[in-house]
């Protein structure tokens, strides 16, 4: 697995109003809110795309559900590493299969173009291997050298 960089950082939230006053509020970050509550940024230095994610839509994005399974660990983050397309997000999620860890699903294309595929550790980290082509220079990758 060619890991290029991290794609997203984004903390679980299960009171998505309380979160905003912690990080928009207080700390400042510049978090812009999506119709379905879920507040991100690509302007946070250091970080591709920070966001506060709501627990209801990491457990649609999960497992196809508002409700997070009750036999499952709660998760505290969502992190997301890039691969170069998205045929290489299946293959991350072969070799991570291989290696004995289990994916709460498979590679997937998401409504918005990134394709992703996430496990769950015991901690409670969501971890996706990603391919979001907003995040790609596409005339780098048209026009090589």
């Amino acid at each position: 697995m060619n890991v290029l960089f991290i794609t997203s950082v984004a903390v679980v939230v299960a009171d998505p109003p309380e979160s905003r006053k912690l990080f928009i509020e207080a700390l400042g970050l510049p978090l812009v809110g999506e119709d379905n509550g879920y507040y991100s940024s690509g302007s946070v230095p250091g970080s591709k795309h920070f966001g506060l994610w709501p627990l209801s839509q990491a457990a649609q994005a999960c497992f196809g559900t508002a409700q997070w399974p009750a036999d499952r660990v709660v998760p505290q983050v969502s992190i997301e590493f890039e691969v170069a397309n998205a045929e290489a997000v299946t293959a991350a999620g072969a070799e991570l299969r291989r290696a004995g860890f289990e994916l709460v699903h498979e590679a997937r294309t998401e409504p918005w173009g990134q394709t992703v595929a996430r496990l769950l550790t015991a901690d409670g980290l969501i971890v996706g291997i990603s391919y979001a082509p907003s995040l790609h220079d596409v005339q780098d990758d048209q026009h090589p050298g």
